[in-house]
């Protein structure tokens, strides 16, 4: 008894089957999803260039206020809220324990 007698002119097709599934899987997970998960870059690039537009006017606004506040310092006529400013003081004593 030969193994063409067993299997025939057919080659071992029990390997090659397996080959051949085997290949298929990797074909499937390579293959792009037709899902529907999405990725969108674009609200979150207009937020972060909303974001570096609204700095750019917050630092002009920032420097205006000190120079407003450095006038009212050098000509004494500067007077802050003792409130707030007692208020700041427990805030940063609180955090420092």
């Amino acid at each position: 008894m030969t193994i063409d007698k067993i299997f025939g002119n057919r080659g071992i097709e029990p390997l090659d089957k397996t080959k051949a599934r085997g290949q298929e899987k990797k074909a499937e997970q390579a293959a792009p999803s037709t899902g529907s998960d999405r990725v969108r870059f674009s609200d979150t690039l207009q937020q972060v260039r909303q974001a570096k537009e609204t700095a750019g006017t917050g630092e002009v606004q920032r420097s205006d206020k000190l120079a407003t506040l450095k006038e009212q310092i050098a000509s004494g006529s500067y007077r802050p809220d003792a409130r707030k400013v007692a208020a700041s003081l427990l805030k940063f004593i609180a955090e420092g324990k």
